[in-house]
């Protein structure tokens, strides 16, 4: 059985708005409810778990409604994206192998991407989707660049992230326990000792977080490389 998180909680703070992100559009259809689509319509997907802010109920049911989605597990999330997975996860199916864990604002993601994770997870405990960096990446101290790191080694790590789903609910209660909030999900497995292997994505599979980003996804959408 697999079951995927739909963190979509966060409020479009890069935009100087209020509004939750997950509800701008794209065209004439939310953000969010394309992301949907793509686990609803997922043959490999059995369990969906949408995590939200507890102001924005009525909006998500609403559009439940709208789109008549089914047996959608609708949770409130938590202080932070670490809590709101966490919650997620305390309602996963007990009979669920895998879990992934993918970004309510990244609408784009194609289906060969999770089938290539989930079959990924038949010999892996945590896989992450990501793409090369195109850019040169440099630290800095203060003013001035320290160190030019090796770009072949740089991957730029997207969603969905998938994962046993024994060994995520113990990463995430390991760090319950040591109050750790993770950069992404992935970390939080790595430090309780295990690796993360890599699924090499597109660049398509943009999180939208800025008002640029919304021309990008409707270009996108133009040119149908979408998966939806």
């Amino acid at each position: 059985m697999n079951s995927v998180i739909i963190p979509a909680a966060g409020n479009s703070t890069r935009m100087g708005d209020s509004i939750n992100k997950q509800f701008l559009k794209l065209f004439d259809k939310e953000v969010i409810a394309y992301t949907i689509d793509i686990f609803y319509k997922n043959p490999l997907i059995d369990e969906i778990i949408l995590v939200i802010n507890e102001q924005d109920q009525d909006d998500f049911f609403t559009l439940i409604n709208k789109y008549n989605y089914k047996d959608i597990k609708i949770v409130v999330g938590g202080s932070s994206r670490s809590a709101s997975v966490y919650r997620g996860l305390l309602k996963v199916s007990k009979k669920a192998e895998n879990v992934l864990i993918h970004d309510g604002a990244r609408p784009f993601l194609k289906d060969k991407y999770i089938e290539a994770i989930i079959k990924e997870l038949d010999v892996q405990s945590s896989v992450v989707m990501a793409v090369q960096s195109k850019d040169t990446i440099k630290r800095v101290d203060g003013e001035y660049i320290k160190e030019t790191l090796n770009r072949s080694e740089l991957i730029n790590v997207q969603t969905p992230q998938g994962f046993k789903y024994d060994v995520i609910l113990k990463a995430y209660e390991w760090a319950v326990e040591h109050k750790v909030q993770g950069t992404d999900d992935s970390s939080l497995v790595e430090e309780i000792g295990y690796k993360t292997a890599v699924v090499l994505g597109d660049y398509d599979n943009i999180k939208i977080t800025t008002v640029e980003d919304i021309k990008f996804g409707e270009a996108i959408l133009k040119e149908g490389k979408s998966c939806v």
